[in-house]
């Protein structure tokens, strides 16, 4: 059977969609590789690729337009707390950064909704949300504005100011014994879904452009979705999640 081996550092397309004033050449970083098998033992690679667009240098703005914002992409930690360096491949990809330009905002039934965050606001943003563009030799992001978490101002993510209908949750510690009394190892403890509100968003937008409370106030102990939300890790070392309220199933008392 034969086999064949395709090695890729980069490759050049054009055609792919782009924002106008953009190039229509990207960059596309191959990834990684697998085999596909059919059902005359044929054997294929499969490609996995990441485009990354690059605006012109002769465009010197970017405009987002209805209720998208741009950031500029925080660069990833080069270092450890204890200033060990981190290879390319251990630097955690950032979901922070900040707003350097907004659109003009979008429309609730007949009312006029503007961006609620500001130029050079601090942003906490979903993991995979957004386009990421080259822009001015910086990585930035396209996003829409429900996307963005919240705002930070401190290098702390309990000061976090979640957005709309997001919650900022402090994670309650997982449980070291069982029932019974035994110790358990880190790989064995289950990861808890139990936590207590630290902050709240303003809530939703209704059609007539007010604001609606949400159900839950700071202080709350909460049962939310397992699998839901962003998580962070606070300065104190604790366990923080940032999800909609939606995702959040009880109060407990």
């Amino acid at each position: 059977m034969a086999t064949t081996q395709l090695t890729a550092s980069s490759i050049s397309g054009n055609g792919f969609a782009s924002f106008e004033g953009l190039r229509s050449t990207c960059i596309v970083k191959a990834v990684s590789f697998a085999p596909l098998k059919h059902n005359n033992s044929r054997s294929f690679s499969r490609l996995v690729v990441k485009a990354a667009t690059t605006v012109a240098p002769k465009y010197t703005t970017l405009k987002p337009l209805g209720d998208r914002v741009l950031v500029k992409i925080k660069i990833a930690e080069e270092k450890t707390v204890g200033g060990i360096l981190l290879p390319v491949t251990a630097q955690s990809k950032p979901n922070g950064g900040e707003v350097v330009a907004v659109g003009e905002g979008h429309s609730a039934g007949k009312i006029k909704v503007d961006i609620s965050v500001k130029t050079g606001a601090q942003v906490i943003y979903s993991k995979y949300a957004g386009t990421e563009v080259e822009f001015d030799g910086s990585k930035h992001l396209i996003l829409k504005e429900d996307d963005i978490v919240g705002i930070l101002e401190t290098d702390d993510v309990k000061d976090l100011q979640p957005l709309n209908d997001r919650v900022l949750i402090k994670v309650a510690e997982a449980e070291e014994k069982t029932a019974g009394g035994l110790l358990l190892t880190e790989a064995a403890k289950e990861k808890p879904s139990i936590g207590t509100i630290i902050a709240v968003g303003p809530g939703p937008i209704d059609e007539e452009g007010n604001r609606k409370p949400l159900s839950v106030s700071p202080g709350n102990t909460v049962l939310y979705s397992k699998y839901a939300g962003s998580e962070f890790k606070g300065a104190d070392g604790s366990d923080y999640i940032t999800l909609r309220v939606s995702d959040v199933m009880a109060v407990l008392s």
